[in-house]
C-alpha cells in the first residue's frame, strides 16, 4: 500500500473509498497478483504452484487451510529459519491472537508494510464519523488503550498483540497531532505495561479533561466496561488525587507517574467536588453523560458476543449516548469499516475493503454448519469477494502479503448488502466455539441468542447479566451444559432489585433450553442423551479474575474477549468453580414441539 495515501483527509479519503469499492473486483485481482509475485518463491507456495504466479493455478492448486497447517512454518521461522519458507518479505514480528477460544494464542506473521494497511483503515474512521456527527474536532477522545508486554522468539522476533505493535510503532508515537487524534491519555500511560496502573492513570487524565472529552471508547466493549467497573471501585482515590494535585503512591511506573503528574499540576478541589458528587450518587445509571457531559458517542466493538454488553453500556449512558462500531479487524488482517456508524449495534454491517487482503468465502449451505478444523474444504466451493449473495452465510478465508494463503479465519459472516461493488457483512459468530454432548451442536451465536432471551427474566427483576461462559460437563451421565453467570442488581431509585430465588434461576435455565435448536431439545426431551442445563452463579469479580488469568497466559487486555466456552479440567474452569455461590438446574424438559 502506498504510504502517501495516509495523507488523505476528509473528502480525499472518502473519494478514494468510492473508487476502491466501485472497482472492488479489479482491486482484488491486483491484490492477489501482487501477493503471488512477492511470494512465488516461498517454500509453501512452491509446493503447490512450482513458482507460477497464475491466479487460476492458485485457485485450483492451493488448499484451504487452518492454523494447524500454518503453525509448523511459523514455528520454524520463530526458531530461526528464513522467512522465505512462508513469505517473500522479512517477517518482522509475530502477532499474538487473543487465543481465548482455544486456549493457546496463535501467532500470525506480519511484515513491515502491514502497518500502512492498518493506518489506511484508521484514516477512514474520522471522515466517516464526521459525516454524521459535528464537532468531533472540538475536543479530545478518552480511549482506554492498553499494551501487553512482548516477548522474543529464539530468533529474536518480537511476539506481541497487533494493538501493542501499533501503539509502539513510530507511525503512532510520531503521529501528526491534529484535532481528530488528540487523546486524553499520554502515550507514556498507554504504553505502561501494568494494565492496572495504566487504567488508573487513563481514568484520572480523562476525569481531569472531563469537559473537553467528546469521544469515549475502547477496542472492545468488555474492556470499556471493565474500566468503568474499575472506576466504581477507585473513584475515591481518583478524587483525592484531583483534590490534592498528587498522584496515588500505588502508581509506581516512573514514566506513567511523570506523564500523569503533568495533568495534576496543581490541586483542583472544585473539579474533585464535581466528580465526587457524581460518583457518590446512589445509582450509576447515566453516569457517563454526567462525568463527560460533552461526549458525542462511545466507540467499541459491539458485534458478535460483544453485543451482550450493550445493555450495560445503555445503563451507564442512560441510552442517551450513541454506541458506535467502526471497524472489523483481527490479528490475521484488517477487513473493513462500518459506513453507517450510528445504526443500532444489532444492525452493524462492515464494508470489506478490497485492498486489505485477498478475500474468499466458504458458503455455509447447511444452515450455519461449519467445516471442522480437520475437515477439508473443497477449493471449488470458494466464492470471490464480489460474488457473494445477499442473505447468505459464509466463512471468511484470507490470503495476505505476510504469508497466510487461503487461511480460514474462523469468522462466520452474513451478507447484508453491497456498497458499490464491495459486499457488506454482519458478523455472526466464531467457528469452533460450540457445546456438544451428543448429536447436539451449539455454536456461539445460538448460545448468545438463548442467553439473551433468558436474561430478560433477570432484567424484569432489576438485575443485569454482566458476563457468562459455558462448558460441557461430561462428569455426569448424561452430560449437560453448564453456564457460569455473574449477575448484578441495577437499582434505579436507591432500592435493590427483587431477590433472585431458585424459581427465578430455574426459569432462566428453562428459557435457555427452550431457545436452543431442535436437535438439542430432541436430545433432552426424546433421546435423553443430554441432561438438564445448569446455571452456576459466581461472586462479583469472578470474570475479572478470569480475564487476569487468561491475560497472564499470554493474551492481550486490548484484544481480550470472554471465552464463551471453556475447556473442562482447565485452570479457567477451576477458577470459576472456586467462585461459584449457587447452582440451579432446569426443572423440566424443554418443549419438544417441532422436533
Amino acid at each position: 500500500m502506498d504510504a502517501h495515501k495516509l495523507g488523505y483527509t476528509g473528502n480525499d479519503v472518502l473519494q478514494e473509498l468510492e473508487i476502491l469499492t466501485i472497482n472492488a473486483k479489479a482491486a482484488q485481482e491486483v491484490i492477489l497478483s501482487k501477493i503471488l509475485e512477492k511470494n512465488q518463491a516461498t517454500e509453501y507456495l512452491n509446493k503447490f504452484m512450482n513458482g507460477s504466479v497464475d491466479i487460476s493455478a492458485f485457485k485450483s492448486q492451493v488448499p484451504v487451510v487452518t492454523y494447524d497447517v500454518v503453525q509448523p512454518y511459523i514455528a520454524r521461522i520463530a526458531a530461526g529459519e528464513r522467512s522465505s519458507i512462508l513469505c517473500g518479505e522479512q517477517i518482522v514480528e509475530l502477532l499474538r491472537s487473543s487465543g481465548t477460544s482455544q486456549g493457546e494464542p496463535r501467532l500470525m506473521p506480519s511484515i513491515s508494510e502491514d502497518i500502512y494497511r492498518r493506518m489506511y483503515l484508521y484514516s477512514l474512521i474520522m471522515p466517516i464519523m464526521s459525516k454524521y456527527i459535528r464537532g468531533l474536532g472540538e475536543g479530545k477522545a478518552m480511549y482506554l488503550l492498553f499494551v501487553k508486554a512482548e516477548t522474543l522468539t529464539n530468533a529474536g522476533i518480537p511476539v506481541r498483540s497487533v494493538l501493542t505493535s501499533y501503539y509502539k510503532s513510530p507511525q503512532f508515537l510520531q503521529r501528526k497531532h491534529d484535532l481528530y487524534n488528540s487523546y486524553t491519555s499520554p502515550d507514556e500511560v498507554i504504553l505502561c505495561p501494568d494494565s492496572q496502573q495504566s487504567m488508573y492513570c487513563q481514568l484520572l487524565c480523562g476525569l481531569v479533561e472531563r469537559q473537553n472529552v467528546v469521544r469515549l471508547g475502547a477496542v472492545f466493549a468488555s474492556a470499556f466496561l471493565r474500566s468503568i467497573s474499575f472506576l466504581e471501585k477507585h473513584w475515591h482515590d481518583l478524587v483525592t488525587d484531583i483534590r490534592t494535585g498528587r498522584i496515588n503512591p500505588s502508581i509506581t511506573n516512573a514514566a506513567c507517574r511523570v506523564a500523569t503528574e503533568s495533568f495534576l499540576a496543581q490541586p483542583n478541589p472544585e473539579l474533585a467536588d464535581e466528580v465526587e458528587a457524581i460518583c457518590s450518587s446512589e445509582s450509576w445509571k447515566g453516569v457517563l453523560g454526567r462525568l463527560w457531559p460533552n461526549v458525542k458517542y462511545i466507540e467499541a466493538v459491539l458485534t458478535g458476543t460483544m453485543a451482550q454488553y450493550v445493555p450495560m453500556l445503555e445503563f451507564y449512558s442512560d441510552g442517551r449516548i450513541p454506541l458506535v462500531c467502526t471497524m472489523y479487524a483481527s490479528s490475521e488482517s484488517y477487513f473493513g469499516v462500518n459506513l453507517r456508524p450510528l445504526c443500532s449495534p444489532k444492525d452493524v454491517s462492515y464494508t470489506i475493503l478490497p485492498n486489505m487482503a485477498y478475500f474468499e468465502f466458504v458458503p455455509l449451505d447447511d444452515g450455519l454448519r461449519l467445516a471442522e478444523d480437520g475437515e477439508a474444504v473443497e477449493k471449488e466451493k470458494l466464492v470471490g469477494l464480489v460474488d457473494v449473495k445477499v442473505g447468505c452465510y459464509y466463512e471468511l478465508v484470507v490470503t495476505t502479503f505476510a504469508g497466510l494463503y487461503r487461511y480460514r479465519v474462523g469468522d462466520v459472516l452474513q451478507v447484508t448488502g453491497f456498497y458499490n461493488r464491495a459486499p457488506q457483512f454482519k458478523f455472526i459468530c466464531r467457528r469452533n466455539v460450540i457445546l456438544s454432548v451428543d448429536a447436539d451442536k451449539t455454536n456461539e451465536e445460538d448460545l448468545h441468542g438463548s442467553v439473551s432471551r433468558a436474561k430478560k427474566i433477570l432484567e424484569d427483576r432489576g438485575h443485569i447479566l454482566l458476563e457468562y461462559t459455558s462448558f460441557t460437563d461430561t462428569s455426569t451421565v448424561p452430560g449437560h451444559y453448564v453456564l457460569f453467570w455473574e449477575v448484578k442488581a441495577t437499582p434505579t431509585s436507591g432500592s435493590g432489585g427483587a431477590r433472585l430465588d431458585a424459581q427465578v434461576l430455574e426459569s432462566c435455565c428453562v428459557a435457555v433450553e427452550e431457545s436452543l435448536d431442535c436437535v438439542y431439545r430432541r436430545c433432552r426431551a426424546h433421546d435423553r442423551s443430554v441432561g438438564p442445563l445448569e446455571i452456576r452463579l459466581v461472586e462479583a469479580g469472578a470474570f475479572d479474575a478470569l480475564m487476569d488469568l487468561l491475560v497472564s497466559q499470554g493474551g492481550s487486555i486490548n484484544q481480550y474477549k470472554t471465552p464463551r466456552c471453556i475447556e473442562p479440567g482447565g485452570a479457567a474452569l477451576e477458577l470459576l468453580d472456586s467462585k461459584a455461590t449457587a447452582s440451579f438446574f432446569s426443572p423440566r424438559d424443554p418443549e419438544a414441539t417441532g422436533v
